[in-house]
């Protein structure tokens, strides 16, 4: 049986949205096979992602003040975001941040490109009192099969560009270079099978090479969750770690869960190209909470759990018993309400945090709380909802509910949704109500031609939940805004070194 971990269809490219989370360590002595052979002592680290493509984005200083009460000591971030990184710095909060896929093009064309990025993104940040940046992601994803090349030809050039501008920085030292690969990098119908995908040989001698020499590990994203979602003949069972019914057997190893075979197929990858021993970081592994079948609150808690568990038992996997990953980063820290539903509407819904930074269920990160901390001193829009108004007729309503879902998020009313059986009334209800706090409560937004009305008693039903908007939002750009504009800057300072 061929059990693989397959990335979402589309990775999270910096777009205008259409309708971006820190670690939390948990420190364990663990045995680390290391680039020369030998086996030493380092720390694991279970972390999150902190991605901000949201709606309703709260300030970076909240959320560092909630990664810091939940003892947080590791951030992964998927851009340089001029007020996040700021927020970090005097944190002791360990950060890996990250190179939009965008942007390789002009880094692998121009050491002078590189040079300005490291020095406004990193060099700026840097030093005493300043931001503990320890690893730059070089793209996401950019080996993804539906990019079709798109980006191959610039990894491995904008790395050299990067890795000389931190040579010059006087940074090489101590910030590594990596870069994020999909698990449809490689495959294998059993995991001692795993090989790079033939027209990726090349490229990952080339890229693990370069890791090698550089001291930096191979980062890897795997998503059981969608193994599950995207193929109807996958054994639930073995998408999570309480044992399975249809286990995989290789040989002489059994595996019992998708996450050590997807993982033991990279290994076996990394092995015939001579690199077995290489360290691994897991870049990003959860389970949405909504917005698909099997997509809920009970999975999601079932899962990270069995994870934080399973690598803080130190049993590793087959290929490596006794040394987990070297990090595993959960994704993701807080709900992105203004992700692209294109590889699903489960996309905006994988935050062990909702949007507002309250926990969604009780996990225990090993760090001596039994469950997560919420967020404080959140600064909410006043207590009031839109709704439907019960005295008018809605048989005209659909295209008030289109206008309003088409620009808020709309996700969970759908099929497998938390809020999809509260009925037809509580679903326009939802739609008005998400429109009106995205227009931060402004009194015509709940008008509907007047089908709407604003109520102050909370219409939530069970675990649906109809959000108040918050007023501490982040003031920054939008990601696709900072990208062109960031580019545009780039571009002009490096023309104008030539002139």
């Amino acid at each position: 049986m061929k059990y693989h971990c397959r990335r979402r269809p589309q990775e999270r490219k910096m777009s205008v949205p259409t309708s971006v989370s820190p670690p939390l360590l948990v420190s364990v002595a663990v045995m680390t096979v290391m680039f020369s052979g030998l086996v030493s002592v380092a720390e694991s680290a279970v972390g999150v992602n902190w991605g901000t493509i949201s709606f309703h984005k709260l300030k970076p200083s909240t959320v560092v003040d909630l990664l810091k009460d939940n003892k947080i000591q590791k951030v992964k971030l998927f851009e340089a975001d001029p007020l996040v990184l700021r927020a970090l710095m005097g944190s002791g909060i360990q950060v890996m941040v990250g190179i939009p896929n965008e942007m390789l093009a002009a880094l692998s064309s121009s050491p002078a490109a590189a040079d300005l990025w490291v020095r406004q993104n990193v060099s700026a940040y840097v030093g005493k009192g300043g931001a503990d940046i320890r690893f730059i992601a070089v793209g996401n994803e950019p080996f993804l099969t539906s990019y079709n090349g798109q980006f191959q030809s610039y990894v491995i050039p904008a790395m050299a560009n990067l890795q000389q501008s931190l040579v010059r920085a006087n940074l090489a030292g101590y910030i590594k270079l990596v870069v994020p690969c999909n698990a449809d990098a490689y495959e294998g119908n059993v995991p001692s099978q795993g090989a790079f995908r033939p027209e990726l040989t090349q490229i990952m001698t080339q890229l693990v090479s370069f890791l090698n020499s550089n001291g930096s590990p191979f980062v890897v994203n795997i998503y059981p969750f969608l193994s599950l979602y995207g193929n109807s003949e996958f054994p639930q069972d073995y998408a999570f770690f309480e044992g399975t019914t249809h286990p995989v057997i290789d040989g002489a190893n059994t595996y019992t869960n998708a996450f050590d075979g997807n993982y033991d197929t990279l290994i076996a990858a990394l092995s015939k190209m001579g690199y077995g021993q290489m360290p691994i970081v897991i870049g990003e592994v959860g389970w949405p909470t909504d917005g698909a079948v099997g997509a809920n609150l009970t999975a999601a808690e079932v899962f990270n759990q069995g994870l934080i568990k399973h690598v803080l038992s130190n049993k590793g996997t087959p290929l490596r018993p006794a040394v987990p990953p070297m990090d595993v980063y959960l994704f993701s820290l807080l709900d992105e309400g203004a992700k692209s539903t294109l590889p699903g509407n489960f996309e905006r819904h994988w935050g062990i945090f909702s949007f507002d930074g309250q926990a969604k269920y009780a996990l225990d990160l090993g760090l001596g709380n039994k469950k997560l901390k919420n967020a404080k001193n959140v600064q909410y829009l006043p207590a009031r909802w839109c709704i439907a108004n019960p005295n008018r007729d809605l048989s005209e309503v659909a295209n008030h509910m289109k206008l309003a879902c088409n620009v808020a998020d709309c996700t969970t009313l759908n099929y497998g949704g938390l809020c999809n059986a509260i009925g037809a009334k509580g679903n326009v209800s939802y739609a008005f109500n998400s429109y009106y706090q995205l227009q931060m409560q402004n009194e015509k937004s709940c008008n509907f031609d007047g089908l709407g009305m604003v109520t102050f008693l909370d219409p939530s039903v069970g675990d649906c939940r109809f959000l108040v908007g918050v007023t501490d939002t982040s003031a920054s750009f939008r990601p696709y805004q900072r990208w062109v504009v960031g580019c545009i800057l780039m571009l002009w300072q490096v023309w104008a070194f030539r002139v």
